[in-house]
């Protein structure tokens, strides 16, 4: 489990409420911005987080919700243009290091996953890629084979592997990719295939071998050749 943070949510719609919802049970802190403040109601009557009525890319609105303490800032509104623009001012001006922004658009997704933003897309991965992202979480448990000794896992690597090939990642981890996903398409891999920013590796692993995958997996992978 990863240390407590301050993460804001921008958009109160199913996604933002379901993700604020997901998070709200955890140590963590929470702000959800939302231009109408009948969205919060998605949150129910028990939510503790501070509900925060503005735009989500205006500074003011953004320091009433907490950003300058945030560590993680998730920009899930239903407009594409404030979604991205929120998520640069969260991360340019206030120096959050975890963002993601949903983006409906594919071919600007894979412009900002370029440029470093993580984005989603699709709605059936969207709240499990948004939780990951702003958990900072490498390895997530996706699938286990009847018998219980092996798990399809999906792995977001360190940015450290980037460059390297699928092939060089499966010899150091012990394990093997099934398949992958880039801007929100799944892929088949061969072992020459190049890690880019952003992939997820969804790969088979025996239990033996999840310790080490989980190291290996979040760190640059120099120490590990």
């Amino acid at each position: 489990m990863c240390a407590a943070v301050h993460i804001v949510i921008m958009g109160c719609g199913r996604v933002g409420a379901a993700l604020a919802l997901q998070l709200a049970p955890l140590d963590h802190t929470l702000a959800v911005i939302d231009q109408d403040p009948i969205a919060f109601r998605r949150l129910g009557d028990n939510f503790r987080g501070n509900q925060v009525k503005g735009v989500g890319f205006d500074r003011e609105t953004l320091i009433e919700a907490g950003i300058e303490q945030a560590g993680a800032f998730a920009a899930v509104s239903s407009g594409d243009n404030s979604n991205i623009i929120a998520a640069r001012v969260a991360r340019e001006t206030f120096g959050v290091h975890r963002v993601v922004a949903r983006i409906y658009d594919p071919k600007r997704a894979e412009v900002y996953e370029r440029l470093g933003i993580p984005t989603v897309a699709t709605v059936p991965w969207t709240s499990s890629r948004l939780l990951k992202s702003v958990l900072g979480e490498t390895t997530a448990e996706a699938w286990r084979d009847p018998s219980g000794a092996i798990a399809m896992v999906a792995v977001s690597p360190h940015e450290g592997w980037v460059g390297r090939t699928i092939g060089a990642f499966e010899e150091a981890t012990g394990t093997r990719t099934a398949l992958y996903t880039r801007f929100g398409t799944g892929l088949l891999p061969v072992p020459s295939t190049i890690i880019q920013s952003g992939d997820t590796l969804h790969v088979l692993a025996a239990d033996d071998h999840r310790d080490a995958l989980h190291k290996i997996a979040g760190s640059a992978p120099g120490g590990f050749e």
